[in-house]
């Protein structure tokens, strides 16, 4: 087990152009890592999402050593946050409410924030965006890019890295730290790559070169 030297949070790295990267770590809770069904109609893939949980782990630890600030991001489904249309589609496809409050679901799988990280909470929302106080946050520490890890590429993790984009920010993908829900992985990342100008990379890549805040080429 590594032992934290300190629960102060580092201010972000900066790159040669000064940009400065978080870590942004996308609904790595129970329900969505450990769900026996993937909730679009086909088996949840449970090697894939364990490898993506593991290397997400190993991403922070690299990140949380290289002083970049890791911010967790958290999904409840409870139908008393449920706007009409949410509602009505989850009747409709009998889709149950997920992470639901105070709930085993709701919890974190396997990473965890350390003392002093921040948290923000989503509540039936995919994109991290419309949590109350994520956009200050990311202002106020002076973040320009973010790199994103978590569950699910073509659902939430999207959704963020579609309003970074038009917000301004650098967007980093972290390949083998995020799998899709229900389109091919690989086209997700090309779309991303395509449509944001996202740095599509690995974390062992990102631990390898130290460019957590690097824009890609091009």
């Amino acid at each position: 087990m590594t032992t934290r030297k300190s629960t102060v949070i580092p201010a972000a790295a900066n790159d040669a152009a000064g940009r400065r990267a978080a870590l942004l770590v996308i609904d790595m809770q129970n329900d969505f890592c450990l769900s026996d069904s993937s909730g679009s109609g086909r088996p949840l893939d449970r090697a894939t999402v364990s490898a993506v949980v593991e290397n997400t782990r190993r991403s922070v630890g690299v990140a949380r050593q290289a002083g970049v600030e890791v911010i967790f991001v958290r999904f409840l489904g409870d139908e008393k946050y449920q706007g009409p249309s949410w509602r009505e589609r989850n009747r409709r496809l009998g889709k149950r409410p997920r992470c639901r409050e105070h709930t085993w679901g709701a919890e974190f799988h396997r990473v965890e924030p350390a003392p002093g990280e921040r948290v923000f909470t989503k509540r039936a929302h995919f994109d991290a965006f419309l949590t109350a106080g994520f956009e200050e946050y990311l202002a106020s520490r002076g973040v320009s890019t973010v790199v994103l890890a978590g569950l699910y590429s073509d659902v939430c993790v999207d959704s963020t890295a579609r309003t970074a984009f038009q917000k301004g920010y650098h967007v980093t993908v972290l390949s083998d730290c995020t799998t899709s829900l229900h389109l091919d992985p690989a086209a997700v990342l090309r779309f991303m790559e395509v449509l944001y100008g996202a740095r599509i990379t690995s974390w062992e890549e990102m631990a390898r070169t130290g460019l957590w805040a690097t824009e890609p080429a091009g």
